[in-house]
């Protein structure tokens, strides 16, 4: 989760420094962290938006390769336009002297010059490059170097390009080939050949343009909760079409979708302009949303969405919630997952665990295991690459197509310099929230108030974000005082509350402050289960209040640790950002009010009765149960 201290200290400089070179001998607003302490400057650089060579490569020079090659090229195949999802073949051939630095990048759109950057010179000095020189202006969707073949370097293809008159071959040149994975994101795509590496990369040759065969193609539609009777469903896709499209339901029943996207104007930026503002932007389309009503709760129904003018997805079957009230619920939680790319190629911020989590809670879903998904912070880890947000739905598709499924917002999706978050890191890249809200519209109070509660069968669910302001001033406080004093714990005995960064983790990334404001209204209102992220791994604490365990589980007849709330001192709380983001190791002295700590990918997997609530950490690789605890009470 976090780069060295060193590291983090000298982005800070950069960054401190880049805003003051733009602005003169008085700091930037931007600049400024007056309104933080230290401790609040190291935690959010500790979770700043990795950097990666890729990720840089359109800071440095490009320009044609020296000595060009005349017998070089590079073809895709199929050659038939693109489908919504599939895997093509890029092969390089002709190359004389093959390189470990040489490399093949995924240009979207294509209309984008490659060659040479059209923003001014000094959009580039700011980020720290100040050589006089053209850069690369698009950042590549994706990169594999062509050592990915393993043939490459010692030329195990060859082809004969050039014969003496005696049919001696003079010329030998070398072809390799990969993989890459495609899916409909719309615009179109080149793949490019470069050379001299990431950091200083060179054009070598450019493949034909490709187009999507459906740019236009309803894609990613995902399910969430409008209200606590489950007869309600939301459903929100993706589409190049921005003309209304329509959700038909329930053997019968359609509704209209509520069109909206957002612009590169609505993206956050600053002295050092932001990723989502410049080089990584990506348009995306047009989002459509519309409510499924007339639903009835804990029941399957099925639905398409889409015209028959931009076309139709399958057909989906889903499945509602739990009434609030009712006595079961069985629901998934994690946070911090991302996605990772299924090829073998190089991407901004790839979190490793992410496909096999979400593979396994598809297999919980179709077996119904499963009434609902809360994801709690940190969904895509886009960061100001829009595209990666295509990428993300395609991944979640297998589950947030069939359940409803409810999101927090965390830091990687809001915070930024002077955009009203509680942390000024740039964790967001720019986003500021904007494409998280439109993805993700949940039943808040407005935008840019992403708080809410829900109830789904015997719990109440408090959803907060911890990257507003939280203070007891604060409207958001306000909120979670009046939400939890008007449980009826007679509809909903459990109230679980949730939201991003965690009030306690063993491997530190804790806001004291938060601690001290937050941490009393969950005693008062007799929360039993505290659910955050931000720390990758799983961590369980003891019923803790004030860093003091006021009680601690009993083994039940079946040796499952559990908790009497009959008697109720304190909640108990859980880590559960383990869902995909590269794992934190423990340090090793654990806090005082911890029971147990696991580093390993998974999720956590809740049932809940009026009178019982389980839990089990699942180990996404194994589908074992790698850490149990129950709640009980009358």
């Amino acid at each position: 989760m976090n780069p060295p201290k060193s590291s983090m200290w000298i982005t800070f400089f950069l960054y401190c420094l880049l805003s003051f070179l733009h602005h003169g001998s008085s700091l930037s607003s931007d600049a400024r962290l007056t309104s933080m302490n230290l401790s609040d400057t190291i935690d959010g650089f500790q979770n700043y938006t990795a950097i990666s060579e890729f990720r840089l490569l359109n800071r440095r020079k490009l320009g044609a390769c020296l000595n060009p090659n005349p017998y070089i090229g590079i073809e895709v195949s199929p050659k038939s336009t693109l489908s919504d999802d599939q895997m093509v073949t890029v092969t390089v051939s002709g190359v004389l002297h093959p390189s470990k630095s040489d490399w093949v990048g995924m240009i979207s759109p294509t209309h984008t010059d490659v060659d040479v950057c059209p923003q001014s010179l000094l959009l580039y000095e700011q980020t720290g490059d100040f050589s006089d020189l053209p850069l690369l202006c698009h950042y590549p969707v994706k990169a594999q170097y062509v050592t990915n073949d393993p043939g490459y370097i010692g030329c195990k293809k060859k082809e004969c390009k050039k014969f003496d008159k005696r049919g001696k071959c003079l010329v030998t040149t070398c072809s390799a080939s990969m993989t890459f994975h495609v899916i409909n994101i719309r615009t179109s795509i080149q793949f490019v050949f470069f050379g001299a590496g990431f950091q200083v990369p060179c054009v070598l040759a450019k493949s034909s343009v490709l187009e999507f065969e459906n740019p236009k193609k309803p894609l990613y539609g995902h399910l969430s909760s409008v209200d606590s009777t489950g007869t309600s469903m939301r459903l929100t896709w993706v589409s190049g079409d921005k003309n209304p499209q329509q959700v038909q339901y329930a053997n019968g029943k359609s509704q209209a979708s509520h069109v909206t996207t957002f612009t590169q104007q609505n993206m956050c930026t600053s002295g050092l302009p932001s990723p989502a503002k410049d080089f990584g932007w990506h348009d995306p389309g047009y989002i459509h949303s519309a409510v499924m009503t007339g639903l009835k709760p804990s029941t399957r129904f099925s639905y398409r969405y889409g015209s028959n003018s931009a076309g139709w997805s399958p057909r989906i079957n889903f499945n509602t919630p739990p009434s609030g009230g009712s006595d079961e619920l069985k629901f998934l939680a994690f946070g911090d997952m991302g996605k990772a790319p299924r090829d073998a190629s190089i991407e901004h911020y790839i979190q490793p665990g992410s496909i096999t989590v979400v593979q396994a809670m598809a297999d919980e879903v179709s077996s119904g295991n499963a009434d609902s998904i809360f994801h709690i912070g940190d969904i895509s880890y886009a960061t100001g690459f829009l595209v990666e947000w295509d990428f993300f739905l395609h991944l979640i598709s297998p589950v947030a197509s069939k359940v409803s499924y409810m999101t927090a917002i965390g830091n990687h999706e809001r915070d930024y310099v002077n955009s009203g978050s509680v942390y000024i890191t740039p964790d967001s890249g720019g986003e500021c929230g904007v494409p998280y809200e439109s993805y993700f519209p949940m039943p808040t109070p407005a935008k840019d108030k992403p708080w809410y509660s829900i109830d789904q069968g015997s719990v109440h669910f408090v959803v907060i974000s911890t990257e507003h302001d939280w203070s007891k001033t604060s409207e958001q406080y306000q909120w979670m005082s009046k939400d939890m004093a008007s449980i009826d714990r007679s509809r909903t005995p459990w109230v679980i509350f949730t939201g991003h960064r965690p009030t306690y983790s063993s491997c530190g990334s804790v806001d004291p402050r938060f601690l001290l404001q937050v941490e009393p209204l969950l005693l008062t209102h007799k929360v039993d289960l505290v659910l955050f992220g931000h720390v990758h791994n799983y961590e369980r604490t003891c019923a803790v209040y004030r860093n003091q365990c006021k009680a601690m589980p009993k083994k039940g007849a079946d040796g499952v640790d559990t908790y009497d709330n009959n008697n109720y001192e304190a909640p108990v709380h859980a880590i559960i950002g383990m869902a995909g983001f590269k794992l934190d190791n423990f340090p090793p002295k654990a806090g005082s009010w911890s029971i147990s700590r696991i580093s390993k990918f998974g999720y956590a997997r809740v049932h809940t009765t009026k009178t019982q609530l389980d839990f089990e950490f699942v180990n996404a690789y194994t589908k074992k149960v790698e850490d149990r605890f129950r709640i009980i009470k009358s």
